[in-house]
């Protein structure tokens, strides 16, 4: 596991296997909080949006989250795939918010993501001392804003920090991407990969949606600093607009990136033209 600071707030952890991303987010600082070297760092409330997927990487991210002053009171999802699931096996006392789609997907159907991760613990011989278990699970309404952690104005009062909720289907047919203002960071969930080809090919999934995320998508990145997709790690703003161009020649006109032209790519590619009838 890797793990990569890209603001003050914003640490992201990417995982060994498919190069998935979690990211800590925490609220900023008050305006009178002392800062520089000798600063004793104050915990601050946080995030943890999306997960590691090995158990060794929740146990790290757990202790990196501690160790850094991140504060961690909720978790988030930005879709129902069962490898962003996993907050709670590090987290288990903390409650996993997600949009009301993707409540709905997992309502729906409870055990599909269970299944998948024992599925593919058996297949890779991993142990988990717990089991699986998405605990206190919180519907978020999308489009909206979630409120994160307190600062102090100089009047005194404390005004409480918003994360931006962006609907992000196409992919699945839930979802949320997560702009996070202070740190001028995007958390797309599996949107922008500079690993993998843009797919729709699972039931709920929609070529039509997913080209209508990326439009708004846009807006957003060329706000950004960073970018954080859900696989692959952290990517600038600019190589962001690129992936971007790019995903949108895919799905109009199925041209697959130069780079994402390797023998899984291409195996998605093929799902993607049978889901699509082409």
């Amino acid at each position: 596991m890797r793990a990569l600071a890209v603001h003050s707030d914003v640490l992201v952890v990417v995982s060994r296997v498919w190069q998935t991303t979690a990211a800590l987010v925490r609220a900023p600082a008050p305006a009178d909080a002392p800062s520089g070297p000798g600063a004793a760092t104050t915990p601050r409330e946080a995030f943890l949006v999306d997960s590691p997927v090995y158990p060794d990487e929740l146990e790290l991210t757990a202790q990196v989250a501690g160790q850094a002053g991140f504060s961690v009171a909720g978790l988030l999802a930005t879709h129902g795939d069962w490898d962003h699931l996993l907050g709670p096996l590090a987290f288990p006392q903390a409650a996993l918010g997600v949009a009301e789609t993707t409540a709905a997907r997992l309502t729906g159907h409870s055990g599909q993501a269970v299944r998948e991760m024992r599925a593919f613990d058996a297949e890779h011989y991993v142990a988990r001392e717990r089991g699986p278990g998405l605990g206190d699970v919180q519907a978020l309404p999308v489009p909206g804003k979630l409120e994160l952690g307190a600062g102090e104005d100089a009047g005194g009062s404390a005004p409480r920090h918003e994360l931006e909720l962006h609907a992000a289907d196409g992919h699945t047919g839930d979802g949320m991407a997560i702009w996070v203002p202070w740190a001028r960071v995007l958390l797309c969930g599996d949107y922008l990969s500079p690993v993998e080809i843009p797919t729709w090919h699972d039931a709920d999934g929609s070529r039509t949606a997913y080209r209508a995320t990326l439009d708004r998508l846009k807006p957003l990145i060329e706000q950004a600093d960073w970018v954080v997709p859900g696989h692959g790690g952290p990517i600038d703003a600019a190589r962001a607009l690129a992936i971007w161009r790019e995903d949108v020649a895919y799905v109009e006109d199925w041209a697959l990136p130069i780079a994402r032209r390797d023998a899984t790519q291409q195996a998605l590619h093929e799902r993607n033209r049978a889901a699509a009838g082409a």
